[in-house]
């Protein structure tokens, strides 16, 4: 099929860590792409607004946020997918909260699908204008954390054996449809839409924590300071960043942590300092759950030239 259209990963510019997405058509107007894209910044997309076409994301590992043309943003975690039309997207911006994100997407044009449905699906009355009743009226985009059985549906797209993958994909992806056709979508946890003002506020306090980690910072004061509720901000949070603030803030210390005992001879009780924690016997307690092995013995085979533990996920 040629293609007449982008998908919106492969609309991020080149120079944002992206790796070139792998792309297979599964049926004449159906295609599933693979990506992986990495970086701090934000990135701008742009393609025309194509509202007869679905596209399908579902995030394997990371994290992703669209800040959509409707100001609305929505963020996807490990298991989380969303439907909309590509029109609602054609000029959006999209984040990555922790700096990397793979997903795989599925771009169905309606017309086509309705016109010309694939052989297994005729008289299945899976229509384009079902689905987009169903998920995309209005402008809607539905995201949603998938149940057990619609992460496997997602999970065979790309953990099947590769001999027989793309038999699987095609087999999969009609699965897919025909679950979304019949799907209660008041049975799945949908996922919230934030005001890009709230998103905004939430980024200042992960800015403030991050660049001042020697600092310790409650909820409470956090509230106070930026003028948000506590509950509020604790659920924000943790669906933008995937974690709590407490637990987030820890692996960013930790990181930074290990980064000194790289290139620096400060004492460990000066790189706890540095890192918010008044007892040494603390930080190395924590230090050792995140990297296996206590502070002097990661500086030590460092020294040594030998590998280290990456950061746990």
């Amino acid at each position: 099929m040629k293609r007449k259209y982008p998908t919106v990963p492969s609309s991020i510019p080149d120079d944002a860590g992206k790796k070139h997405p792998e792309i297979r058509t599964l049926y004449p107007g159906i295609e599933l792409s693979f990506f992986s894209v990495s970086g701090k910044d934000s990135f701008h997309v742009c393609h025309d607004p194509m509202a007869h076409m679905l596209e399908i994301n579902y995030c394997i590992s990371g994290r992703i946020g669209w800040h959509m043309s409707n100001g609305n943003q929505i963020y996807l975690g490990p298991g989380d997918f969303s439907l909309n039309t590509m029109d609602i997207c054609g000029n959006s911006t999209i984040t990555l909260p922790n700096g990397s994100y793979k997903g795989l997407a599925i771009s169905i044009d309606l017309e086509q699908l309705s016109a010309n449905p694939p052989a297994p699906l005729i008289g299945a009355n899976i229509t384009g204008e079902l689905l987009r009743e169903k998920y995309c009226k209005d402008g809607l985009c539905t995201a949603l954390a998938g149940s057990e059985a619609v992460q496997n549906i997602f999970k065979a797209f790309y953990q099947s054996p590769e001999e027989i993958r793309l038999a699987y994909q095609k087999i999969k992806v009609l699965e897919l449809l025909l679950v979304l056709s019949r799907m209660e979508t008041g049975h799945e946890k949908r996922l919230t839409e934030y005001r890009s003002e709230q998103v905004e506020i939430i980024r200042r306090i992960h800015d403030q924590l991050t660049r001042n980690m020697e600092q310790r910072y409650s909820i409470e004061s956090l509230s106070k300071q930026f003028l948000m509720n506590p509950t509020t901000l604790k659920s924000m949070f943790k669906a933008i960043y995937g974690t709590s603030v407490a637990a987030h803030i820890r692996e960013h210390r930790m990181e930074y942590a290990a980064q000194l005992l790289q290139t620096s001879n400060l004492s460990i009780a000066d790189i706890a300092m540095k890192v918010g924690y008044d007892s040494q016997s603390r930080f190395s307690s924590v230090f050792k759950s995140q990297y296996q092995m206590l502070p002097k013995e990661y500086r030590r085979k460092y020294m040594e030239g030998m590998s280290v533990p990456e950061i746990l996920e």
